[in-house]
């Protein structure tokens, strides 16, 4: 008897009742730009169909997404350069701009999930996710500073912390922080295996957060290594972390799985600007078909493992299912 796998593809029923891997909009995480100001709306340039928000626009944008079924969003903020300095006094400021917009959010959708970015890069006037001085990032300075951070956003009603700056210890530092001022029901989504990317370049366009000097490779991972992750991992679960992210995503399918097959936490991916922006750009070339590459990468996220997926097409891919 010859086997006939073809006889489970020759329709769309049946190719659906066996398919492995499915999306769903409740996978989904929403990165958002904010800035300051009222009636703003500014297009990325490098991330077509992407937008920076001032609050009031935010809030309509985000109403409509909850409307397609999006019920969570990472809100990043963007800086003019007069309100950063060397130490990020602006992000734990209980008046900045990005504080109260998380309040509103709050306020108006209380029933949304709200995650915050905490690493000093959006408010250091050096661009650096964390402290410099002679040119080097000091790591256990910086955990003072985003120790404040993470205990302002939390103030302010975020849901979950996303410390993004790959400190050595900053999980634990993060979580004690929060458990000893009454917060230990706020998540922490932990940037687990941060690597040294070349596709983050749109999201620094869109926040104007480059660094001003060198380079993040003493603190981001090296694209050439996997089993650092698992050391990384092994601290953050240890340290308290509720899910753990890697990032890029679709350069690192392998460091997801990697991930997903060693620990009992919800994996994130975060499929970052750079991939967004290379699909966005081969579709408005006619290059690619737009949809169906988001389709294929997005299900190719999934397939590695990851339960929560961060990614810029997550409207689109919202309003498709819809």
């Amino acid at each position: 008897m010859m086997r006939r796998p073809r006889r489970n593809r020759k329709s769309p029923v049946i190719r659906g009742m066996v398919e492995e891997t499915r999306l769903s909009v409740k996978d989904f995480i929403l990165p958002l730009f904010l800035i300051e100001g009222n009636n703003q709306k500014v297009e990325v340039s490098s991330m077509p169909g992407i937008f920076r928000y001032s609050s009031d626009l935010m809030i309509k944008e985000i109403e409509s997404c909850m409307n397609l079924g999006i019920m969570a969003f990472d809100i990043f903020p963007a800086y003019p350069e007069n309100k950063k300095d060397k130490t990020a006094t602006e992000s734990y400021n209980p008046e900045t701009f990005y504080l109260k917009t998380i309040e509103a959010i709050k306020r108006n959708f209380p029933e949304a999930c709200v995650m915050t970015d905490v690493a000093m890069d959006p408010y250091s006037s050096d661009g650096h996710d964390g402290l410099v001085q002679d040119g080097k990032i000091l790591n256990d300075e910086t955990l003072e500073i985003l120790g404040k951070m993470t205990l302002a956003q939390a103030r302010a009603g975020a849901d979950i912390i996303g410390p993004s700056d790959m400190m050595d210890g900053r999980v634990g530092f993060l979580r004690n922080v929060l458990d000893a001022n009454g917060f230990q029901e706020v998540s922490i989504m932990s940037y687990t295996a941060k690597y040294a990317s070349a596709f983050y370049n749109p999201f620094r366009d869109a926040l104007d957060s480059a660094p001003k000097l060198g380079d993040k490779k003493t603190y981001q991972m090296d694209p050439a290594n996997a089993s650092e992750a698992l050391i990384e991992a092994d601290l953050d679960v240890e340290e308290g972390a509720d899910f753990l992210m890697v990032k890029p995503a679709l350069a690192y399918l392998d460091i997801i799985k990697l991930l997903k097959d060693n620990y009992q936490v919800p994996i994130a991916a975060y499929n970052v600007s750079g991939e967004y922006a290379m699909i966005k750009a081969s579709a408005q070339r006619g290059w690619l078909d737009g949809e169906r590459a988001m389709l294929e990468s997005l299900l190719s996220i999934k397939r590695a493992g990851a339960n929560v997926i961060l990614s810029y097409f997550a409207k689109e891919f919202a309003s498709l299912v819809k």
